[in-house]
């Protein structure tokens, strides 16, 4: 018997095999051509409105497999909700501001240096020209997937038009006085000479120094503690260079701190510890609670500065010292301690990771004419030398540190000014 003959099977003029290399293009074609996305709107005209707000991609190359996942996504939601009644929008952008542009740019003229050679509006204009070409190749690629947008009319950030209500809107806001300039640290590649985002960092291993650092208390703190002789809180850093930006000391808000027989201040938890690192030598002599050194002042030992005593949640007890050395333009954490008590944000640090002249204007270090220029990660052992006894110990450790995805060269953080919406 032949098994075929009692199969019970519908009889249709589709093809056996789906040929979609040959038929989808013909398929996006017709799309295009009879302007679908047109008529799914005029469709659903008066129905409850889906609207897809599309986060743009850089117009700097082709697409990848990160822009496919992304457009048939969104593309499956849109129609999903069209099919489910809703009257659908979806207008396609493209960012075309920023490095990601310039890089082909610069790839395509050769270089940076042959990039600097050329004025700021030549290159504006080669990244335009660099940006208009792609948003139109992406614009044909995501079509070839099948995507329904609004093609004809996609938003595109260079627009001036764009750019335009972009500035009105920032008028209104600025109107309102909700425009705020603060120095705010980021992610600095000094070998790139630019900001990076988090998706941007790699982490890789590094050699830093591990160091503790005594800051004697002024003598209207020790006044106002009751202290007297020798009382220094002690801070730990792998970062030397930065503690010419010190502007305070955090300390951890529920926790106890003790001066020791031998003048030195930590945390109560930490105690045991210090003394086995060999930091100090003394006992228990008194403890106080964190919130008695609230708002008081320690002395920078590199440059005689103030460095004010604050509290943070951020600071741990499980290492280091409970006293945490805090730089506003070199720290996340340390900035945000820093905007709740008005600590200054210090930045010595150029472009390129050398110490500028705001070392010698704010004699930040001694002798600071011989910084000017220097790199920041070559001058760790002259400024640790420079400190003299107030460096407690000093060791070098390997750990897993950000670096540049470009450069893989260490990265700093390094406060830059930034303009800010005051949305609280």
């Amino acid at each position: 018997m032949d098994y075929k003959d009692t199969l019970l099977l519908p009889t249709t003029n589709f093809s056996m095999r789906g040929n979609l290399v040959q038929n989808e293009p013909i398929r996006y074609a017709s799309w295009d051509e009879k302007k679908i996305y047109e008529k799914m709107k005029a469709n659903r005209k008066d129905a409850p409105s889906f609207t897809l707000h599309d986060g743009p991609p850089y117009a700097n190359g082709n697409i990848h497999i990160g822009h496919a996942l992304n457009k048939v996504l969104k593309d499956v939601i849109v129609k999903h909700n069209y099919f489910n009644g809703k009257s659908v929008r979806f207008t396609p952008g493209w960012d075309c501001h920023g490095l990601p542009i310039e890089q082909q740019v610069e790839k395509k003229l050769g270089g940076k240096q042959k990039k600097e050679l050329l004025e700021t509006s030549e290159v504006r204009k080669l990244c335009r020209e660099h940006a208009a070409k792609f948003v139109d190749i992406q614009k044909g690629e995501f079509k070839q997937l099948g995507i329904l947008a609004d093609w004809e009319k996609p938003y595109v950030t260079m627009d001036f038009k764009f750019e335009a209500n972009i500035y009105r809107t920032l008028c209104s806001v600025a109107k309102k006085g909700l425009l705020i300039e603060r120095s705010k640290p980021v992610f600095w590649s000094w070998a790139e000479r630019t900001a990076l985002a988090e998706a941007e960092v790699e982490y890789e291993d590094k050699e830093s120094h591990s160091i503790f650092i005594a800051f004697e208390l002024s003598d209207e703190a020790k006044a106002s503690l009751g202290i007297t002789g020798k009382a220094a809180p002690i801070i730990w850093t792998t970062t030397p260079w930065t503690i010419p930006a010190n502007t305070g000391i955090s300390l951890n808000p529920s926790e106890e701190y003790v001066l020791t027989t031998d003048g030195y201040i930590v945390a109560k938890e930490l105690h045991a510890l210090s003394k086995e690192q060999g930091l100090f030598a003394g006992d228990v002599a008194q403890t106080f609670k964190a919130t008695a050194f609230e708002n008081l002042n320690a002395i920078n030992p590199l440059n005689g500065r103030a460095s004010r005593i604050v509290l943070g949640e951020h600071v741990l007890i499980d290492n280091g010292t409970g006293c945490v050395h805090t730089a506003p333009g070199h720290g996340e954490d340390d900035y945000r301690v820093g905007l709740i008590y008005d600590l200054e944000v210090v930045m010595p640090v150029d472009e390129t990771g050398c110490f500028d002249e705001t070392v010698v204007g704010l004699g930040l270090i001694p002798n600071a004419e011989e910084f000017v220029g220097k790199h920041i990660f070559k001058s760790n052992d002259a400024l640790i030398e420079l400190m003299g006894d107030a460096v407690l110990k000093v060791s070098k450790f390997t750990h897993s540190y950000p670096h540049c995805w470009r450069s893989h060269t260490p990265l700093i953080f390094r406060a830059t000014r930034q303009w800010f919406i005051s949305v609280d």
